[in-house]
């Protein structure tokens, strides 16, 4: 029997969150490439990893995998949020598989081998003059910090940034993201509250054209409590960027918390019809989190996961490598 776990209720305080956040980033000095990534990345996935690890031995008989068990192991998975759809796949697969796996270690090694046929590593991305980024995502997932470190990591690669606040309903978000802005190095355009929000962007590709920037990113608002407007306004700002400059915006990013769930499935799915997503930012991977929703996400919508982030630091947004996730989880 599958049981669908119900995702916690989570606070929505997110401007304490970011202060607290921003207040421990900005005593750090500028920061070189980061050391021990691979055990960050192992610690922030170590409940994955003690659920998909622990008691594999009774799923066997002598060397022989008792499929009566699988139920448990079905259970396991869905358990590391990697969703029912996905979680039932990979059962199948091992079921038509069985005689070929006789231990923990072989059965380990086939759910990695399959996990990884649904990942894919990030393609480096061309930049244009500027390479424009649409950063989207629910109020909550930690958006605003992300766009910080996401400009760091473009600033610390020797390329310039201009950052445009299009969230013009939440001055507190304005504020943080200015703060964002120049403890990355980059640029900052913002109008004032209640401004349209396309109408920010517009002058944010105008600025970055205007200062020959070779990013230009921008953020949007994440307020699903008024879920149609929110999508129309997103669409807005999309086609007003691609007036201004066509073929922007060239990257559509959407960010989601990775102790969410099932909710994480659910905002791609939403974000995704209305914006067409080109990836994804997994945020929170602190050891809280289940990671399995990696590899749901992009198994169900084919939609590249191409950063996570491991810790609360500037510099801990990572480029998604899914051999060195997948370790983490199961080595």
């Amino acid at each position: 029997m599958i049981f669908r776990r119900k995702s916690k209720k989570k606070s929505n305080n997110q401007e304490n969150w970011i202060k607290k956040d921003l207040k421990k980033e900005t005593k750090s000095s500028p920061i070189s490439e980061p050391k021990g990534f691979f055990s960050s990345l192992k610690k922030g996935l170590s409940k994955t990893r003690t659920i998909l690890t622990t008691d594999l031995e009774d799923l066997f008989t002598g060397n022989k995998l008792n499929i009566s068990h699988l139920e448990e192991l079905e259970e396991k998975l869905i358990s590391s949020d990697l969703g029912v759809k996905t979680s039932m796949e990979l059962i199948a697969l091992i079921e038509e598989n069985e005689s070929e796996i006789k231990s923990p270690k072989e059965l380990k090694e086939f759910i990695r081998k399959q996990l990884l046929s649904f990942m894919k590593k990030p393609e480096k991305k061309l930049y244009g003059s500027p390479h424009v980024i649409l950063v989207t995502g629910v109020n909550g997932v930690g958006k605003t910090t992300t766009i910080g470190k996401l400009a760091y990591k473009f600033t610390n690669e020797g390329k310039s940034v201009l950052i445009g606040a299009a969230d013009t309903f939440r001055a507190a978000a304005v504020e943080q993201l200015e703060k964002w802005a120049k403890n990355s190095g980059s640029d900052f355009v913002k109008h004032k509250e209640k401004t349209d929000p396309a109408a920010v962007a517009f002058d944010s590709i105008d600025a970055g054209i205007a200062r020959k920037k070779d990013v230009v990113i921008i953020d949007t608002a994440g307020r699903l409590h008024n879920k149609d407007n929110l999508m129309k306004e997103l669409v807005k700002i999309k086609s007003t960027i691609n007036k201004r400059l066509e073929g922007a915006p060239h990257e559509v990013l959407l960010v989601v918390d990775a102790s969410t769930g099932q909710n994480a499935l659910n905002q791609t799915k939403t974000f995704n019809e209305a914006a067409k997503i080109t990836g994804i930012i997994i945020t929170k991977m602190d050891g809280t989190a289940k990671g399995g929703i990696a590899a749901a996400i992009q198994k169900e919508f084919k939609i590249p996961v191409d950063y996570i982030g491991v810790g609360e630091k500037i510099e801990d947004l990572h480029e998604f490598d899914p051999e060195a996730f997948l370790d983490a989880i199961l080595n």
